[in-house]
């Protein structure tokens, strides 16, 4: 679902539950200027589908340091490889964490990424992959 756009088309509810519902994550105006947020081990969401030129932004909204980069191999053979810190494959951004925090994202950070190639992207938060903190966009045609 494109959260963004759904509260776009369906305007400011006045309701107290939809209030709540997007409280802690909500930009000015109640909608949220971000697509997926990181909380302590989890992105929110796991998965998000976009369309082929569409741009994705994390932003953490948690108090923990996270980065997002694309798994080894889990990603369209075309595609171009992306991660916070600006890396340039899988096994650097992970040198790099574990050297110096590299690719970190304190919270309030935001990293984005537009994806020009349809398939299905894979994603982990280098420090918390142990505990699962995954993620996948699926970008259609």
């Amino acid at each position: 679902m494109y959260r963004r756009r759904f509260l776009r088309r369906t305007g400011a509810v006045g309701s107290a539950a939809a209030g709540v519902a997007l409280a802690g994550c909500a930009g000015v105006g109640g909608e949220p200027d971000y697509d997926v947020g990181m909380l302590a081990t989890a992105y929110q969401p796991r998965e998000i589908t976009v369309s082929v030129g569409d741009t994705v932004v994390w932003e953490n909204t948690s108090a923990r340091s996270h980065t997002v980069t694309a798994t080894a191999g889990g990603i369209p053979d075309d595609a171009e490889f992306f991660a916070s810190g600006g890396f340039d494959d899988y096994a650097t951004a992970e040198a790099a964490w574990q050297s110096d925090f590299g690719g970190r994202l304190e919270n309030g950070d935001r990293f984005e990424h537009t994806f020009t190639v349809p398939g299905a992207y894979e994603y982990v938060c280098i420090p918390h992959r142990e505990g699962g903190m995954y993620g996948t966009v699926v970008v259609e045609e």
